[in-house]
């Protein structure tokens, strides 16, 4: 008397919004130059159901530095990718992830005295 219960076909997981590979290696490439200037030292990767975030931390237990985030939903709109500063603020946001990131890379530029 083996009596099967079928999953409902209606309800599907929720999608989730993650980095491709060549999004995460311009991001790592930048985060690697930054941490062997000394200027972060910690990473934490999010995939949500709507955003995927990479956030920088300077230390472990500290509010992220900046968070770098993906919105596919906002390709068309705004720009699919953000960089967003650790009090909220934009920084830079469009659809050329490499673009984006420019504005992360001009902290790594000091003058030399």
């Amino acid at each position: 008397m083996n009596s099967l219960t079928p999953f409902p076909r209606s309800q599907t997981l929720p999608e989730q919004v993650a980095f491709h590979r060549t999004e995460l290696s311009l991001i790592l490439g930048l985060y690697g130059r930054m941490v062997a200037a000394g200027e972060w030292r910690d990473y934490g990767i999010s995939s949500l159901r709507e955003l995927a975030v990479f956030s920088i931390f300077r230390r472990a237990a500290e509010n992220p530095l900046y968070r770098i985030e993906k919105h596919p939903k906002l390709r068309s709109k705004q720009g699919q990718y953000a960089v967003v500063g650790m009090d909220g603020q934009m920084l830079k946001r469009g659809n050329d992830l490499k673009l984006v990131l420019r504005v992360l890379e001009r902290k790594l530029i000091r003058s030399i005295d």
